[in-house]
């Protein structure tokens, strides 16, 4: 890039880019780096400006791949990269802001480098751009030499862990910040910490994120291949060896970056101004000549200004959330489980002084309140809700936190949102919601708590106007739209059966129902019960057809069971299974009906009441062999409070009608119900979940990361609509 381009046009034929492109070895102690890494520009901020940077330079990056495994110059600016950032870390007492800005300038063209190689080679065909190895002179790399990926994956790492340390707001008390202080007063007037705090923490903000976002471009081979990656070249680097020791501090800086949600520092407002006295830019306060780092090139109009987009989030959080679910998707080796997974499977909170197993080195402590509103504030995004799921599937020390949360609200009603606007998330998203309810229905605690939350004015339920409801009915009636959405839009078995699992781990539980819930739960089965009737007739007429009679009487209800189904047509036989399905939905609304009925029917005479409403509803399935044994408790509830009913008299009113359920309830003997099997289901992740988990992640990475761009037409992990 060097100093002298302004423009993206211009870069093709900028005479920096040339020469690292070119046929000549460059020694990594050439002054040429110094005039390189003096460039300034607006750092891409999305997936649009980058592309718009890899169109003007894929010339130049072409030329490298040919050229790079004969001279060698992709290795001898790693190694740049590699002593700007020792430079960095041998003493916080640093004077000089060269090492930092040149780090990031370095790391920038590291990663749009490495981005091109991964997405044009194969890992092998990767390993030797690192392993060039000189003839001669003191400078040659090779066999005696640290592996470089291992040294620049180790490097990445270490910044992202320890830059923070570089903040200002931590080295106060520093001669560095001393020294740097009483510089700026001699050359400006106006605040000292502040503008001089922008400066230092844009440029420590700006290289954490490229630190993450390189890693992530490192890990991209994935998407380059169908089949999940087991055995991988960098993998084996980040799970072994120099990067080990690291996995729980990379971790916990991932999580608190995206708990922190740190935006930005706005452009524009560096201390350091740019100086055009002849020739290159180099980085050195002492010597005077510096430049401020975003001012020169603009990307896709978007100028020096952010994005409102930019301004409302954090894009070094998003991408640390990115890189933690990708790294904690990466699949177990034959010796070594996920170090990453384990870390996150492991952590502790900081309040909790237990010791930590040995069996985990990779143990750590965060604070879970502020981890847990983090949480609460993000589930807009798909990578939150997956990171929520992720904790709650497989922290049980997160999990145990969350349900012991006064507030569960503030978690559970961003979960019923998604599931609310089911229509305008995309299928994935939608089942890690419906996952997590499944898994918080799993603890009896959470089912009884949340029907003691009473909430008010729910703006996003538009069916309604719901003044005041608790949670748990709340609950009930976005899980039942989300059923009936299924029902009529995507028709997919998986979601129904989530949906009445969590109903049913519920029900034992439902307490004080809101009329309109209870309605709901009715009407339900009454949808259910129509469907039924169709479905039923049209494998009737199957089955007569088949026959060869249109008016025979048919001698078995289970009719399907009568002919061999290898003999049916194709639409007779997917009649029978349409029947079977939604036979056992009926079933299973059925069951959660009872169980509500059976342990805590003096709780809720709204259910009552709608149950005593829609009685005739129920008439149909007392003599089917499918619903005989649990509509027999059904069947006495409704015969029970009808008698009471009718000896009140006509025309009652609908609150004479409630109390008379009320006072019923107390007296129906509890011992004339059949007592059923306690309804309790538990998510298990399926075998090898990988396959769908890792797909999944990607296409986020893909679809979310700031200012990453892959070529559509290379991806191969996932269709472009997947996600």
């Amino acid at each position: 890039m060097g100093a002298n381009s302004s423009s993206i046009s211009e870069l093709p034929e900028n005479e920096y880019l040339q020469k690292l492109s070119g046929s000549e070895p460059i020694s990594e102690n050439d002054p040429f780096w110094n005039q390189l890494l003096s460039f300034s520009f607006t750092t891409p901020t999305n997936s649009a400006d980058l592309k718009l940077l890899e169109e003007a330079t894929i010339s130049v990056c072409k030329s490298l791949v040919e050229k790079n495994p004969r001279t060698g110059n992709l290795g001898s600016l790693i190694k740049v990269f590699l002593s700007r950032t020792k430079e960095l870390k041998i003493s916080a007492e640093c004077q000089n802001h060269l090492f930092i800005w040149q780090a990031h300038n370095a790391l920038f063209i590291i990663c749009c480098l490495l981005k091109v190689f991964i997405s044009r080679m194969s890992e092998e065909e990767l390993q030797l751009h690192f392993t060039y190895e000189e003839k001669a002179g003191p400078s040659s790399y090779g066999a005696e030499c640290e592996d470089l990926i291992e040294e620049l994956l180790c490097c990445l790492i270490q910044l992202i862990v320890e830059i923070p340390l570089l903040y200002p707001c931590q080295h106060t008390d520093s001669n560095w910040w001393k020294w740097l202080c009483s510089w700026y007063r001699g050359r400006y007037s106006g605040g000292v910490t502040s503008a001089l705090g922008y400066a230092v923490r844009d440029i420590t903000y700006s290289i954490s994120l490229e630190a993450v976002t390189t890693l992530i471009v490192f890990l991209s081979c994935q998407l380059f291949h169908k089949e999940i990656l087991r055995e991988s070249l960098i993998h084996r680097y980040l799970m072994h060896g120099r990067c080990l020791p690291y996995t729980s501090r990379l971790v916990k800086t991932l999580l608190y970056n995206f708990i922190r949600q740190e935006r930005s520092p706005p452009p524009g407002t560096h201390v350091f101004q740019q100086q055009t006295d002849g020739g290159g830019l180099l980085y050195g306060i002492a010597s005077g000549v510096a430049t401020g780092l975003w001012t020169v090139f603009t990307l896709g109009g978007v100028g020096s200004k952010a994005s409102a987009q930019l301004e409302q989030c954090s894009p070094l959080a998003s991408q640390s959330l990115l890189l933690l679910l990708v790294l904690a998707n990466l699949t177990d080796t034959p010796d070594t489980p996920n170090p990453y997974r384990q870390a996150i499977m492991s952590f502790k909170n900081t309040q909790d002084n237990t010791a930590f197993s040995s069996s985990n080195p990779h143990a750590f402590q965060i604070n879970f309140n502020s981890l847990y509103t983090a949480l609460c504030e993000q589930q807009k995004s798909d990578q939150a809700t997956l990171l929520l799921y992720m904790l709650l599937h497989q922290n049980s020390n997160v999990r145990t936190y969350v349900l012991a949360r006064a507030d569960i609200e503030n978690l559970v009603l961003p979960i019923l949102e998604i599931l609310y606007h089911v229509e305008e998330r995309n299928s994935h998203h939608v089942y890690m919601a419906l996952i997590i309810l499944l898994i918080l229905t799993e603890d009896d605690g959470f089912n009884r708590s949340i029907h003691e939350v009473i909430l008010k004015n729910i703006t996003w339920y538009a069916e309604r106007v719901l003044t005041e409801i608790s949670l748990g009915s709340l609950l009930i009636l976005v899980v039942i739209r989300t059923i009936q959405y299924n029902m009529t839009r995507t028709r997919d078995k998986y979601l129904h059966t989530n949906c009445l699992a969590a109903l049913a781990n519920m029900s034992a539980q439902f307490r004080s129902l809101h009329q309109y819930a209870a309605q709901r739960i009715i009407s339900l089965f009454s949808l259910l019960s129509k469907k039924h009737n169709k479905v039923l007739e049209q494998a009737t007429q199957s089955l007569r057809s088949s026959l060869g009679s249109n008016d025979s009487p048919l001698p078995d209800y289970h009719f399907w069971e009568m002919t061999d189904c290898l003999h049916f047509s194709e639409t007779k036989l997917r009649h029978a299974q349409d029947l079977n399905v939604i036979e056992e939905v009926i079933r299973m609304m059925l069951e959660i009906i009872n169980s509500c009925l059976t342990t805590s029917l003096h709780h809720n005479p709204n259910l009552v009441y709608a149950l005593l409403y829609k009685r005739d509803l129920f008439e149909q399935f007392r003599t089917h062999p499918s619903f005989q044994d649990i509509m027999q408790n059904i069947d006495l509830v409704i015969s029970f409070f009808s008698s009471r009913l009718e000896q009140a008299g006509a025309e009652l009113s609908v609150e004479r009608v409630l109390e008379i359920i009320k006072q019923g309830a107390v007296a129906l003997p509890k011992d004339r119900l059949r007592k059923f099997p306690e309804l309790k289901f538990k998510y298990v992740e399926e075998e090898q979940p990988e396959e769908f988990f890792i797909p999944y992640v990607w296409s986020l990475v893909y679809n979310s990361a700031v200012a990453l761009y892959w070529n559509p037409r290379d991806i191969q992990l996932f269709t472009m609509d997947s996600g």
